[in-house]
């Protein structure tokens, strides 16, 4: 998704787990800080485990969990700035087995939205 916002003021919302519920409903309802794990995400009546991991400087956050088999896998988030100002997101999702592509697209592609919306609230704000 493009948007004219800054690659920093997208990164600083997906910088903070504590967000996600805000944008990416589809994946947490509710999210807490761990000291011991990182950070608790709820959804529906499942609880799991989430590490974020965050370079600001490559315009990466990362949100990694424990999937079946005991494989470690999640979201990949990208924002590159736009040659001529603004910024273009990318995210990057698992797909289950019997997961629609068409849908999970278009899960994407609101969650992506609603992103971009809250960091030009956050403009907006400052």
């Amino acid at each position: 998704m493009e948007s004219d916002l800054d690659p920093e003021i997208v990164l600083s919302v997906l910088n903070d787990p504590a967000r996600l519920p805000e944008w990416a409903p589809a994946f947490a309802d509710k999210v807490e800080h761990n000291p011991q794990s990182g950070w608790r995400v709820t959804k529906g009546g499942d609880t799991f485990n989430v590490q974020v991991n965050v370079s600001t400087v490559a315009g990466t956050v990362d949100f990694l969990r424990e999937m079946a088999g005991g494989k470690r896998g999640g979201a990949y988030a990208r924002v590159f700035p736009r040659p001529l100002g603004g910024s273009v997101v990318v995210m990057t999702v698992p797909l289950a087995p019997a997961a629609d592509p068409q849908q999970v697209a278009g899960v994407v592609e609101q969650e992506l939205a609603a992103l971009v919306s809250l960091g030009g609230r956050r403009r907006k704000a400052s």
